[in-house]
């Protein structure tokens, strides 16, 4: 088995340290353009990287687990080449991803001033143990305000909820209670639309949950591959 750890927009691999720390020869890729190589403007484009760099990926071994972003990746891949999963892990995330114009705009204007780009993601990581949250702030500002809008318009132009039934992959749809970018809703729908997804959310988490709740997270994924 190979388990991928994806990151979300405008991310970093250093999101799923505690996964790292947990999970035995786990991998976790920075996508193209955070900060090196050319960003991909769809998720259809970074699943052609993904899978690029992976080979070969030996038939029904590879397990990609994905936050928000990278959950849109994950299964996007599984749609595109179930050929070649084990499994998905989506956390925070979903089967479409819109994101309101509002927040594109303001990235838009944030760009010309970057130094305005931490008080735009900042608060989302309030939750996350101080010094792990500076070394993720700091990975931030270096992808900066422009790999971020990248991510959230490629996260816009996503949709394959009429296509999820077709995802024949075991799936695990993660989600904190509280998270309000992509709400539980969205992996309930994974749970009624795919035909082999069950659903767990997490209490207290955010859309951050696996940074939050790292115990509670590694357990879900653990007795989730046990199970396969």
């Amino acid at each position: 088995m190979r388990l991928i750890f994806i990151h979300g927009s405008g991310g970093c691999r250093e999101v799923w340290t505690h996964q790292m720390a947990h999970f035995e020869e786990a991998e976790a890729v920075d996508l193209p353009g955070h900060p090196h190589g050319q960003l991909c403007p769809t998720v259809d484009g970074y699943v052609e990287w993904l899978r690029g760099v992976l080979r070969p990926v030996a038939p029904k071994e590879l397990v990609l687990v994905g936050h928000s972003l990278g959950g849109a990746i994950a299964l996007c891949y599984a749609w595109k080449h179930p050929e070649e999963m084990k499994a998905v892990v989506t956390v925070g995330s979903g089967g479409r991803l819109r994101v309101h114009p509002m927040i594109l705009e303001e990235l838009e204007k944030i760009i010309p001033e970057p130094g305005r780009f931490p008080d735009f993601f900042g608060p989302g990581l309030t939750g996350v143990d101080p010094q792990l949250r500076q070394v993720l702030s700091r990975r931030m500002q270096e992808n900066g305000p422009a790999a971020m809008l990248n991510d959230f318009r490629a996260c816009d132009g996503f949709d394959i909820m009429d296509r999820l039934g077709e995802v024949p992959v075991p799936t695990l749809a993660l989600c904190g209670d509280q998270d309000v970018m992509t709400p539980p809703k969205y992996s309930h729908f994974l749970g009624k639309s795919m035909p082999a997804c069950r659903v767990e959310i997490i209490p207290g988490g955010t859309h951050y949950v696996a940074l939050e709740k790292p115990g509670e997270v590694n357990r879900a994924i653990a007795a989730f591959l046990a199970s396969l």
